[in-house]
């Protein structure tokens, strides 16, 4: 669920605000990934439509078919429409709801990868290809081998590309365990460890996995893992990963309790010790993000509902600034703002 935003550095210098600013009106979009390129920002959001199915816990109202390309000049404007750079129709293996995807840039080629449903109704990740930022992908004929559930995004660390993925519920990630799936998985009880984002090395071909995903861990502050029943700070869904003082700063959604939160590592694989909370709740059921630098500055780009009237398949991109404390901690920021 993602799309195209192109801001130019310099422009971007010097105008963000603290407080939030909505980027585009005439459409709905929302899990806005953000990278820079050639000295450009690109955003990559999922399409919101209007559906005829009611809220369901699937998340079947999320019906997404296409992604677009946006485009802006600087955070104070609005963004323009360059329209569609991938639809569902051209995803052979795909039968519904393109979900929130992410870029990576290789050489002088970019990778587009995505959430979708299969034939099967199980949610795999593609990969499209394209030899412009800006589209339009050619997707590959078959899912990544391996792949499961939603929500990818990819870590360019040092020339190795790394592959994060994982979301509950719709996103189906309680229906496997050792990457293996089943629909008669128990659920889990509350005292047992929380479900966790994997990560898999990507090979250098960027379509296939060099490894099998591994657990992503998340540990509290005495080294424990984070417990199923702890909604405050367990994973849920919308994982991202960016590199701040030559650490690893995992941030992701709780989903039931709407929060946005990270932890920090030493290195892609974790573990990831958390820290605290980015954004609290926003208008909507939850909020997917990127956290970008831009020429000094580090930003949020995300989504809420209050443009729809709180309708949660209806959203709206969101971009403020991400301010650390001395220590490298995230200031925690109103999600209702």
């Amino acid at each position: 669920m993602r799309k195209l935003i192109i801001l130019t550095l310099f422009s971007a210098i010097g105008y963000a605000q603290e407080s939030p600013k909505y980027l585009f009106d005439d459409l709905y979009f929302a899990d806005p990934s953000v990278h820079v390129f050639n000295d450009k920002i690109y955003i990559y959001p999922s399409h919101d439509i209007q559906t005829d199915v009611k809220d369901a816990a699937n998340g079947a109202h999320f019906n997404m078919k296409d992604y677009h390309v946006l485009t802006l000049d600087n955070v104070n404007q609005k963004a323009k429409d360059y329209g569609i750079v991938l639809k569902l129709e051209d995803v052979s293996w795909a039968k519904q709801q393109l979900w929130a995807p992410d870029v990576a840039k290789k050489g002088n080629k970019y990778y587009l990868y995505f959430p979708a449903k299969d034939k099967n109704d199980l949610f795999k990740i593609g990969v499209a290809s394209s030899n412009n930022p800006s589209g339009p992908f050619k997707a590959e004929k078959t899912p990544i081998i391996g792949t499961y559930s939603i929500d990818p995004t990819v870590l360019n660390d040092n020339g190795k590309y790394y592959i994060y993925f994982g979301g509950l519920k719709g996103g189906q990630l309680q229906e496997y365990r050792n990457n293996k799936h089943s629909k008669v998985y128990p659920e889990l009880q509350k005292e047992e460890n929380a479900l966790l984002p994997k990560i898999a090395l990507l090979k250098s071909n960027m379509k296939e996995l060099a490894e099998e995903p591994k657990d992503v861990l998340i540990l509290d502050e005495n080294g424990n893992l984070l417990k199923s029943e702890d909604q405050n700070r367990r994973f849920f869904e919308g994982v991202w990963i960016h590199q701040y003082n030559k650490k690893y700063y995992l941030s992701y959604s709780t989903g039931e309790t709407h929060k946005l939160v990270y932890a920090i590592g030493e290195n892609p694989y974790g573990p990831f010790t958390f820290k605290g909370e980015i954004l609290t709740p926003v208008v909507g059921w939850t909020t997917h993000h990127s956290i970008v630098e831009i020429g000094k500055k580090w930003y949020l780009f995300y989504h809420d509902s209050k443009n729809s009237g709180g309708k949660s398949y209806l959203r709206s991109l969101k971009v403020r600034e991400l301010k650390y404390d001395d220590q490298g901690l995230i200031q925690t920021m109103n999600g209702q703002d």
